[in-house]
């Protein structure tokens, strides 16, 4: 992986640069054993332990899950219970796999739809004013430039006695060196686009040609949090976990849960965070 900042403006097309990069995933991602769709037919959740508690209980609740890529947690949830659940996502591919996914399933439309558009647009892109339940899944806030913004869309699609329930890796990791992750090697607290120059992905790339390019912000925590009270908002509690879901570092190790960890002997960092935030 190769990590810079943008010169002139070649983040000025971030959202195509995304797009064309998260739409060449598709195929790789539906083959790679990171995703495992064998598994998730057969049954396998692929919603991790914290977030299903964490969440509760959400048997004939509706749920809009922002940024759904796949659709597998959004599918998830359908298998828990719940009564309606939309996926978005700005990729057309990503979702037309979903939702043939849902088809195959059984578990759609009825159960489950999918709808192609950008987050910033969710309020007028999804098919209900608000939902019980907001979900975004953990790698989606990294592609966004504007957190004040998304959390303001996300909120205004939260219902009355609903909340937002966020998951997702920590920007503590953002400013680690990516070979140790013991080293502060970027700015914790930049505002500016990063440029990703990478030949490779988070799962398996054998099949992945060329270099790929993709425009990325970190959003610190306080920023993340600060926003969402600002939208109006309760937080209700903030997580982080000693665990991670890839080998983000070299130096992480996976252990039997299947979570990645820094070893033992090393002192413990939060890779990623879990929060929840209610609308009264």
């Amino acid at each position: 992986m190769h990590r810079s900042m943008p010169r002139d403006d070649t983040a000025g097309d971030w959202r195509e640069t995304n797009r064309a990069l998260w739409d060449q995933r598709v195929p790789e991602h539906l083959v790679s054993d990171f995703y495992d769709l064998a598994a998730f037919r057969g049954g396998r959740d692929s919603l991790r332990d914290f977030e299903v508690a964490e969440v509760g209980d959400v048997t004939g609740r509706s749920l809009l899950h922002l940024q759904c890529h796949l659709g597998l947690d959004t599918l998830s949830w359908v298998r828990r219970g719940a009564a309606r659940v939309v996926g978005l996502d700005f990729s057309e591919p990503a979702v037309e796999a979903a939702r043939d996914l849902a088809a195959e399933l059984d578990l759609g439309p009825d159960h489950a739809s999918f709808v192609t558009a950008d987050v910033y647009d969710a309020v007028e892109a999804v098919p209900d004013s608000s939902y019980d339940i907001v979900y975004t899944g953990v790698g989606a806030l990294c592609w966004l430039p504007d957190i004040g913004r998304w959390a303001e869309t996300a909120a205004r699609l939260v219902a009355p006695g609903g909340f937002l329930y966020l998951a997702e890796f920590h920007p503590l990791t953002d400013a680690l060196d990516e070979e140790t992750g013991s080293r502060v090697t970027y700015d914790y607290f930049s505002r500016e686009p990063w440029i990703e120059e990478s030949a490779t992905g988070y799962v398996d790339s054998a099949g992945m040609s060329g270099t790929h390019r993709s425009v990325e912000w970190q959003h610190p925590l306080g920023d993340v949090v600060s926003a969402l009270a600002a939208a109006g908002l309760r937080i209700d509690f903030l997580h982080e976990h000693d665990m991670t879901l890839f080998a983000r570092f070299d130096a992480l190790r996976r252990d039997a849960d299947g979570y990645h960890r820094l070893p033992a002997d090393r002192p413990r960092i939060p890779l990623m965070y879990s929060l929840k935030a209610s609308r009264g």
